[in-house]
């Protein structure tokens, strides 16, 4: 998780274009912990983050100048681990829809109620930690390796490869390839269950860990753009494959 220095609480970066609500955000955060910046537009927030990464950003859509979606589509492709968490007064699904898309870790309407603000944002912070220890667990347990080269604890997608201690996905030359922390989240849970398929509750409780608001378009729209960075061909996926009334299976490459 990326925090303040010497890891003494999360830091949190609010971007929203109303004063009144960014004071009460931070004065309400700060009592729960947290330290926290503010930004009034995407400039700022920019100059915020080059400063220092937050481990979460809120973010509202609709601000003037540049808005929440395009600033959390450079927040996702420049900083991948960052949590994005969207506030939004459109009743509309299409701003979730796009959001979710872009790689957002959950979606908020305003007005929202503070503290289920603030369990969604523990959410997704604590998501990303338990993620990362369960994985570490699992791949803890993996037969040593015959010869001296330490173990690297990667599991293959096709000809990708995802790296669980460093939380990134790497292609077949050994170059990064961008994936939000949701998308991690999503190919530990694979990972850890290869060859089991596993239906959307499934992924919501483990890989998505919220009790409220389930959203089964969301995770079909994180397996479409996943299958984009893994799959040979998107359209006849071979790594993560539908499995008609039920979800999604991971398929390794050796049958393993």
């Amino acid at each position: 998780m990326l925090q303040t220095p010497g890891n003494a609480s999360p830091l949190l970066l609010v971007v929203d274009d109303e004063p009144e609500l960014r004071s009460l955000l931070a004065e309400y955060f700060g009592r729960h912990g947290f330290t926290v910046r503010t930004a009034e537009d995407a400039a700022v927030a920019r100059r915020a983050v080059a400063e220092q990464l937050p481990a979460l950003a809120l973010l509202d859509i609709h601000m003037p100048g540049e808005n929440g979606l395009s600033l959390a589509r450079w927040l996702r492709d420049t900083h991948p681990r960052i949590g994005l968490v969207m506030l939004t007064t459109a009743v509309d699904s299409v701003d979730r829809i796009v959001g979710l898309e872009l790689g957002a870790d959950d979606y908020v309407p305003k007005p929202f109620e503070l503290r289920e603000l603030l369990a969604r944002v523990r959410a997704v912070l604590r998501r990303a930690d338990v993620t990362a220890a369960a994985v570490a667990a699992a791949a803890a347990s993996m037969p040593a390796p015959l010869d001296s080269t330490p173990a690297t604890r990667r599991i293959l997608f096709g000809s990708c490869a995802l790296d669980l201690d460093q939380r990134r996905l790497l292609d077949a030359e050994g170059a990064d390839i961008e994936i939000s922390a949701a998308e991690f989240d999503l190919l530990a849970l694979f990972a850890r269950n290869p060859n089991r398929p596993l239906n959307r509750d499934q992924i919501m409780e483990q890989a998505h860990n919220r009790g409220w608001d389930v959203f089964d378009r969301s995770i079909d729209l994180r397996i479409m753009r996943l299958r984009r960075k893994i799959e040979r061909n998107p359209d006849k996926p071979e790594v993560i494959k539908t499995v008609r009334g039920v979800g999604y299976v991971f398929v390794p490459a050796n049958g393993d």
